[in-house]
């Protein structure tokens, strides 16, 4: 067998472990890692390092059980708790996630005064994300602020609100969303959990949402 071709390959599995802990997310660390683990314990056998192959295969295994474990694992808790104030905790989250906010925001200052809906989004008990959102007529909201911090962005906490909570906002008589946004990212968000492409009547590209 070409020794080139397998230098490569243990490069490629070295790369990819590498890659693996750069994720944020648990989720994407462990499949990435997963990967990588299991390149790298084929590259181990074909070239008979065994205590390389066999390392890597028990990280594969590893990276097999948590995955295991966290798509069977057992209901999770959302709640959302309203915000009525600019209270020092909100201050400080947004501050804290600033350079986070900014991959989906152009603003990372907001005052509760001016919003219309507040609310963090626990997730068993973990203050999982932010969301604001101000009146934009009597049927909608704008949404200023829909924010999930790294280690949840996995779209459980967007059904949460959208879809598993509409009723909270069909009591307060609301039945339409919109976002205006010109980062990348948040715009594939938004197509991801159901908002459409507009453009208003100036020409504005904008983002709807109806429950």
């Amino acid at each position: 067998m070409n020794i080139d071709w397998l230098e490569w390959l243990g490069y490629l599995a070295s790369l990819i472990v590498l890659i693996s802990l750069l994720m944020s997310s648990i989720l994407k660390l462990r499949w990435i890692n997963l990967v990588g683990s299991s390149i790298f314990s084929l590259y181990g056998f074909l070239i008979g390092a065994l205590p390389v192959g066999l390392m890597n295969l028990g990280i594969a295994i590893i990276n097999v059980y948590y995955l295991t474990k966290i798509y069977s694992s057992s209901k999770e808790y959302f709640k959302m708790l309203e915000i009525e104030s600019n209270t020092e905790y909100f201050k400080y989250f947004l501050e804290f996630n600033k350079e986070e906010i900014k991959k989906f925001s152009d603003k990372t200052a907001f005052n509760i005064n001016d919003m219309t809906v507040s609310f963090f989004i626990l997730r068993n008990m973990v203050p999982a994300g932010l969301f604001l959102a101000s009146k934009h007529d009597e049927k909608t909201l704008k949404i200023e602020l829909d924010f999930v911090i790294p280690e949840y962005r996995d779209f459980k906490t967007g059904t949460y609100i959208f879809q598993d909570s509409k009723e909270y906002f069909l009591d307060r008589g609301y039945t339409r969303f919109i976002s205006y946004s010109d980062i990348e990212g948040h715009q594939k968000y938004l197509t991801r959990i159901g908002f459409e492409e507009k453009t208003d009547n100036i020409g504005n590209k904008f983002y709807e949402k109806t429950i």
